[in-house]
């Protein structure tokens, strides 16, 4: 083994023991717990030493938020195997809930990727095709285009996009079709319209409302069990997009 190959490996082990005392700074303490000094100090080094791995505290934030949507992925992943991909109901409930569990059992790990800002914008969601950081985004679109493959729409008869909006729709549409192409699936953009990607959009705002106010208990009053109303939430949404 040259002394580079041993330099290189010695720094990935570094680097994966920085991550994973973010990780649990995180899951212990909340987001704003994840600090270069706090790792440092559990690591026994200085922390200007980390600027040889971090070029700041949000650089690793930003690798921290992926490895978050990596897990996440893989958990929806798993969720799906026992779903036969000609089951759109069952592939678009599954997801569904399975982010609701995830984000039940990962409260922070939920916050850090879904409710704080990050420095290059949208990480988890869809805007960003290509990178790692939408691997969750990919999940959700690969069975979105599954849906509109088969010849299944995903909108509402007469639906009505408002105008200023359509800019955006535009765009967002695009970059929807890029995405699902590069998951193997390739859509004309008649089938998959402006008015498609508005009730997509919608669809995941009404979603990650629903579980963002359970994960942080902001309910407008106490709900002893919030899956009934998750569930039902969930239906109106089936219906709505045509399954």
């Amino acid at each position: 083994m040259t002394q580079a190959t041993r330099r290189d490996r010695d720094r990935a082990a570094t680097d994966r023991e920085i991550r994973q005392h973010a990780r649990s700074l995180l899951v212990n303490d909340g987001p704003a717990a994840v600090t270069l000094r706090a790792i440092a100090r559990e690591l026994g080094i200085t922390a200007p030493a980390l600027y040889r791995y971090y070029d700041s505290r949000e650089d690793l934030l930003e690798h921290l938020r992926t490895d978050v949507c990596d897990d996440l992925t893989v958990e929806l992943g798993n969720d799906l195997v026992e779903i036969a991909e000609t089951d759109n109901v069952g592939q678009v409930l599954a997801i569904c809930r399975g982010f609701r569990g995830w984000a039940l059992a990962h409260p922070q790990e939920f916050a850090l990727v879904f409710a704080s800002p990050a420095a290059t914008g949208a990480y988890c969601p869809v805007t960003t095709p290509g990178t790692a950081k939408d691997s969750f985004g990919r999940i959700f679109l690969t069975v979105a285009g599954r849906v509109l493959a088969n010849g299944l729409p995903i909108t509402r008869p007469g639906v009505d996009v408002p105008d200023a909006l359509v800019p955006d729709l535009t765009t967002f549409r695009d970059e929807l079709l890029s995405t699902i192409a590069e998951s193997g699936v390739n859509l004309s953009p008649d089938q998959l319209g402006v008015d498609t990607a508005y009730v997509m959009l919608q669809f995941w705002v009404r979603l990650y409302g629903q579980v963002a106010l359970e994960v942080f208990g902001q309910f407008p009053f106490p709900v002893t069990d919030p899956t009934p109303l998750f569930e039902s939430m969930l239906a109106d949404l089936i219906s709505d997009v045509g399954l």
